[in-house]
């Protein structure tokens, strides 16, 4: 299943794992930006129907 990289093999495999780790910070990151934006969008909406 996995080819042959010979001496190339560490800076692949170090590549391969830098990126799944960059892209786990950057989906976990905008999980945590977006819940945080929708609970504020909602403290905005409820202030604003007191206001009304």
């Amino acid at each position: 299943m996995m080819p042959e990289l010979g001496k190339y093999a560490v800076a692949v495999l170090s590549a391969y794992g830098a990126t799944a780790v960059l892209l786990i910070v950057l989906v976990t990151a905008t999980l945590l930006r977006g819940r945080r934006v929708r609970d504020e969008m909602q403290r905005t909406e409820a202030r604003g129907r007191k206001d009304a």
